[in-house]
């Protein structure tokens, strides 16, 4: 049950709100050409970069997952995330200066550069895809959990946040969105710090914070396991193999990342702010998660008949709809607000820097192929305008989701999509780390990819119009079984390998050591 919110906690809400509409506007004198417009004309402040990438690494949907996997599992899907630095610190030396030294905007010149155009158009219109898909279920879950809070609705809510992203990333570019993401990724840290704070000093309880993390220790919600050698689970090597990935697919060839290395002075700078969006980024997560451990010690601890059946001890929420209920039943009048704020505002700072990436890429990748003699104000006016079509793009899929509810029908539009945009990192892993690899046998590997991704895919149990789960394509005992995390492992190892492999049967092709692994070597 959602209780009535006070005036201060909708004043809160409202101001964070308006506090980012006012950004876009003190900025948007200073939006005069392309390169301030994307790229902030490479003059922000290492540590202001460095909190911009947390803030959109931290999307609200982490704010109510993570807590919701804690809750109902334990800390294993953190370790996808303890794998960043790890990854992060092995190749940010390399990663960095090669996209700031290779590409003028979009990440995936630097596909082009190495594998010919089609390699460019494939990565830049996964990204597209996963990107614009990823922005409608943001839109859509965020505007969810806020109509319930604020006991408005959802369309009305969707609407106010579509406004405000739009404003936002229109008139101010990639500099009101770094410096909002700031203001954000604070409120975000701190709204995660105080909900920790009354879960281990909760009012009203005789328990302390010892009673509360001595019972989420004993029920194992403070762990990475299970160590099981098993692909077919979400086990901690599953997750170490994912994170892998995911690093070097944020990091390496995810535009909204990317970007963010063009808007750094130079090259140390830029480095340095990548190490701090991922020194910030691990701890944060982990918070997210030990407030999920946290609820469910608590409602061990203090009961809640709306959350745990005191008959038959069943859990009567769903894991995800946990946090929104102590939230809303728990924490005190304008503490509730600014966690309410947090929320809006990690949705604010993910989907803007989408917006203005999306952007990005039409101009770079699209137009300018179309038009390459555009003057740079006709680029600059595109931009603004690709930065209205992809907003109200993300409202209309939020919208179908709404119709469809929860988007049964949208889940398998969607895996179609992911037919045919996986593989990226198998692309970038390959052009960095060999130079035998050619063009024509990517194009192999590519093939292969397409052709698995679409067995898995097809053969992987999904939600159904009627709540179920079935396979479009049941294959029976050939069925894939494993994990859905380590489809992206094995695609972009298809990738890699196959392509590698395919690269003997043709001529080999001149590649520039600048676009290699090698030729940071060789200059070092």
């Amino acid at each position: 049950m959602i209780s009535a919110m006070h005036w201060i906690d909708y004043t809160i809400v409202v101001a964070s709100i308006l506090l980012a509409i006012g950004m876009g506007i003190y900025f948007a004198h200073r939006q005069k050409d392309t390169a301030t417009y994307f790229t902030g004309s490479g003059k922000v402040p290492a540590w202001a970069v460095g909190i911009s990438i947390l803030a959109t690494l931290i999307s609200s949907v982490t704010f109510l997952a993570y807590p919701g996997s804690a809750y109902s599992g334990n800390w294993v899907l953190l370790v996808q995330g303890l794998m960043v630095p790890i990854v992060l610190f092995a190749l940010i030396g390399t990663i960095v200066p090669l996209f700031r030294k290779v590409i003028k905007l979009s990440a995936y010149e630097y596909f082009e550069r190495r594998f010919g155009a089609p390699a460019r158009y494939y990565s830049s219109v996964a990204f597209v895809l996963t990107h614009f898909t990823k922005m409608g279920s943001v839109f859509y879950l965020v505007s969810m959990a806020l109509a319930a809070f604020m006991n408005i609705d959802i369309y009305v809510v969707i609407g106010v946040l579509a406004v405000t992203i739009i404003v936002l990333t229109l008139l101010g570019g990639m500099e009101a969105i770094i410096w909002m993401d700031v203001i954000q990724g604070f409120l975000l840290i701190g709204g995660g710090l105080m909900s920790v704070f009354f879960l281990l000093f909760a009012v009203g309880t005789p328990y302390g914070p010892s009673d509360i993390l001595s019972t989420a220790w004993e029920a194992g919600k403070i762990s990475v396991g299970p160590f099981d050698w098993d692909f077919c689970q979400t086990t901690f090597w599953v997750m170490v193999f994912n994170g892998f990935f995911y690093a070097l697919q944020k990091y390496g060839t995810d535009q909204t990342i990317v970007q963010r290395y063009l808007t750094a002075r130079d090259d140390h700078q830029a480095k340095k702010a990548a190490v701090i969006g991922v020194s910030l980024s691990v701890p944060v997560w982990a918070m997210f998660m030990l407030v999920g451990s946290l609820l469910y010690a608590y409602y061990q601890l203090a009961p809640d008949p709306m959350v745990i059946d005191p008959e038959t001890g069943l859990h009567l929420l769903k894991p995800d709809a946990v946090f929104p209920h102590f939230i809303s039943t728990q924490l005190p009048l304008g503490v509730r607000g600014l966690i309410i704020a947090a929320i809006a505002a990690a949705a604010i700072s993910s989907l803007d820097a989408d917006l203005n990436c999306l952007s990005a890429i039409a101009v770079q990748d699209y137009l300018m192929k179309m038009y390459p003699h555009w003057a740079d104000r006709h680029k600059l006016n595109a931009g603004r305008w690709a930065v209205v079509v992809a907003g109200l793009g993300a409202v209309a899929i939020a919208i179908a989701y709404v119709k469809s509810n929860g988007g049964a029908v949208l889940e398998t539009i969607f895996a179609f999509y992911a037919i045919f945009s996986a593989g990226i990192v198998g692309i970038f892993l390959l052009g960095l780390l060999s130079r035998r690899a050619n063009r024509k046998g990517l194009y192999v590997g590519l093939l292969a990819c397409i052709l698995f991704t679409a067995y898995a895919t097809l053969s992987s149990p999904m939600k159904m119009p009627d709540g179920s789960k079935q396979a479009l394509l049941d294959l029976g005992e050939w069925n894939f079984t494993h994990s859905k995390y380590m489809l992206g492992v094995y695609s972009h190892l298809i990738v890699l390998v196959v392509g590698y492999a395919a690269s003997f049967l043709f001529p080999s092709e001149r590649v520039s050591d600048d676009l290699t692994i090698y030729g940071f070597f060789r200059k070092k």
